[in-house]
């Protein structure tokens, strides 16, 4: 799942990123409201954590854009204000949640996650596939309750399958949604997880319909 992070102070962008990473998201990083705008539009993002006090253009004008755009994608305000004002324009503009500063990152990757779960239709941080477990709180899986070690990657692509479960996946969709930004988005690669993922959770959870992409079957 791939998220973007429009936040202006590097700091908490790092702790944010190295957070979402350790639960299999993929995080793009931007300083400004103008990159925000930018990429919000024409990225496929999963979701957008959008701090409202960005430079250059500030975050509510860049949700308004959006939401005018048609982007649809679930949006998590970030605000270091109190005042009741603020977070209920950034919801009247299209919010879907909000988070005030300073905050606890643990609540933030817990938000994130529910946000997610609604966007997929899934009701349980738990997502069960037969015999293989994935825990979408913290990125790990079982097969069997047997701990299984996966990369980044791997997590990647199977947490985007998960969330998409009985969709058929294109190829190219799946690269854009496991890659960063200015990250190589070689499709070719994705068969080398897809077997890596069947070589250590089994041949028959993912399934591959040839020239067309990959699916896991209804949960």
């Amino acid at each position: 799942m791939r998220v973007l992070l429009a936040e202006d102070e590097p700091h908490l962008c790092e702790q944010i990123k190295k957070l979402l990473n350790a639960e299999g998201r993929v995080v793009d990083i931007v300083h400004n409201g103008i990159d925000a705008q930018h990429l919000g539009t024409t990225e496929p993002y999963d979701m957008i954590i959008l701090d409202l006090g960005l430079p250059e253009r500030d975050g509510i004008s860049v949700l308004r854009d959006w939401r005018s755009a048609g982007v649809k994608t679930p949006v998590l305000i970030l605000t270091a204000r109190d005042g009741w004002s603020e977070r209920v324009d950034g919801l009247d503009a299209g919010a879907d949640d909000y988070m005030t500063k300073p905050f606890h990152l643990p609540e933030l990757a817990a938000r994130v996650r529910a946000i997610l779960r609604r966007q997929s239709g899934q009701l349980n941080p738990i997502i069960e596939m037969g015999n293989v477990i994935l825990d979408t709180r913290n990125g790990r899986v079982a097969v069997e309750g047997v701990p299984i070690d996966l990369t980044a990657q791997e997590i990647a692509v199977l947490t985007y399958l998960a969330h998409n479960a009985g969709r058929l996946i294109p190829r190219s969709e799946l690269s854009e949604h496991i890659y960063e930004y200015n990250g190589d988005r070689d499709s070719n690669t994705i068969a080398v997880f897809i077997n890596r993922l069947r070589n250590k959770l089994g041949p028959d959870l993912i399934t591959t319909v040839r020239g067309r992409g990959y699916m896991i079957d209804s949960l």
